[in-house]
């Protein structure tokens, strides 16, 4: 592995933590550092930089806002893995979106349940109060890594047997629907948000303890935009990226 930046020359243009965090970056780029690898301690750094810590925690900092490196207690700084694009279109499909960049998706149904559905989950539904909805959680894989979890809402009625009809189409809900009678639905709104993982999520996802999340709460529709599923999604935000197209397909 390189001693990245170890001779920095001394008439490099910048602050001292602005020219350990470009080296650092360099060989990140090059491969000396992979997507795992925990980068040196910041009292090693320190020492052959021949400035302070806090010099070096603010290289850190600076690397983790561009999503380099992830900053963890107890696990030091690692290398990020590159994020995966997810596109929000007028058509959204996990199993899509990361097929046309060749990564392998898979999924599970985490729990599914019958429950009366709230005031805003059913108005969302254009439902009365308290029908039956389906609760079902998943968990979703890409490339082998957790990237999301989700809760769907749909009316029961609607869809008997679609707990056992998403296990077994490995929690597409696309594939579900087809197999449904649903050949075709679309995207009515996305909102995006973020907070820190809750420890569930954080054991889910396989994030550090408060990792920063990405949170998605959709709705789903027919053609004819009548409303059919809800899903509110937490997304590890050191994996994924949203990219909104409005006019996508």
């Amino acid at each position: 592995m390189t001693d990245a930046g170890a001779s920095s020359p001394a008439g490099d243009v910048g602050t001292a933590w602005r020219r350990i965090a470009d080296a650092l970056a360099a060989a990140i780029a090059q491969g000396d550092y992979a997507p795992g690898d925990t980068l040196p301690a910041s009292v090693v750094l320190a020492e052959r930089y021949g400035v302070h810590r806090h010099t070096v925690r603010q290289a850190f900092r600076h690397l983790a806002e561009r999503g380099l490196v992830t900053v963890a207690r107890g696990r030091g700084t690692q290398v990020s893995a590159p994020r995966f694009p997810y596109r929000l279109g007028r058509r959204v499909s996990m199993r899509s979106n990361f097929g046309k960049a060749g990564i392998a998706v898979s999924g599970a149904v985490l729990e599914a349940r019958i429950v009366p559905g709230d005031e805003a989950a059913c108005a969302a539904l254009r439902l009365p109060e308290g029908a039956a909805l389906w609760r079902i959680e998943t968990l979703s894989r890409a490339g082998g890594e957790p990237v999301g979890t989700g809760v769907h809402w749909l009316e029961a009625a609607r869809f008997p047997g679609f707990d056992a009809v998403l296990a077994q189409e490995g929690a597409s809900i696309t594939a579900a629907f087809r197999a449904a009678g649903i050949a075709d639905y679309v995207r009515l709104s996305t909102r995006l948000s973020a907070r820190l993982a809750s420890p569930r999520e954080a054991t889910l996802l396989g994030l550090a303890p408060q990792a920063a999340v990405m949170l998605s709460a959709a709705v789903d529709a027919l053609p004819d935009l009548t409303p059919i599923h809800l899903v509110d999604s937490v997304f590890a935000g050191e994996r994924m990226e949203m990219v909104v197209e409005p006019f996508a397909e």
